[in-house]
């Protein structure tokens, strides 16, 4: 097992795990799975909910390259992270009232599937032209938006059908191998997370819950 997290196919961004006595900063592991993005690599990470594996929600290879890990058809849209509110609307024309009002009245992590998804790679948008975004506010999950300063895929860290990884211990040893940087933050967490609410806004307005 790769436990640092360099592919075996795809070397992008060569990261040594730190030594037993030393312990990575978060603004370094940051640094870290920022750059490997802008290099196009696919990172594994801690969010609001679950283990994600993630990657530039605009770059159409390393959105190809979470499909293949995931092995999953890629008819099936991926979720995407973002920091803030005013970055949700670079990626979706007319964000309707109702959906701030979903992210502001919300008990847990929720996902929005909006219609009308822009400026992002087109193997990410579902058929329906429809996307679906977060708004974490998890600390590291937040920080690593801000800094990457776009969009980030966050999809479960399984294969499809498989359990999601609730932390970095669940995480499968092959896809340990197949990722480029595995972040070093909250690894050693054991505690119950559970995925997302999904929530789905028609441009008629109509609200359907995906999954509660």
């Amino acid at each position: 097992m790769n436990i640092s997290g360099i592919s075996s196919l795809n070397r992008i961004f060569v990261v040594p795990l730190p030594l037993q006595n030393e312990i990575m900063n978060r603004k370094e592991d940051i640094q870290r799975a920022v750059e490997v993005m802008r290099k196009g690599g696919v990172i594994l990470y801690p969010t609001d909910t679950v283990w994600g594996i993630g990657c530039d929600a605009t770059n159409e290879e390393a959105v190809a390259k979470v499909y293949k890990i995931k092995q999953r058809d890629d008819s099936k849209a991926l979720i995407c992270l973002v920091d803030s509110d005013a970055r949700l609307q670079r990626y979706v024309r007319n964000v309707p009232n109702v959906a701030w009002d979903i992210f502001d009245l919300a008990t847990k992590p929720t996902t929005v599937i909006l219609d009308g998804a822009v400026n992002l790679a087109p193997n990410l948008i579902a058929e329906d032209g429809s996307i679906a975004m977060r708004i974490t506010h998890e600390e590291f999950s937040k920080e690593l938006c801000y800094r990457f300063q776009k969009a980030i895929v966050s999809t479960s860290a399984n294969i499809s059908g498989q359990p999601a990884a609730q932390n970095f211990q669940d995480i499968a040893p092959e896809l340990l191998e197949a990722v480029d940087y595995v972040c070093y933050s909250r690894r050693q967490e054991k505690k119950p997370h559970t995925p997302s609410s999904i929530i789905k806004l028609s441009a008629n307005g109509e609200v359907s819950i995906i999954r509660r």
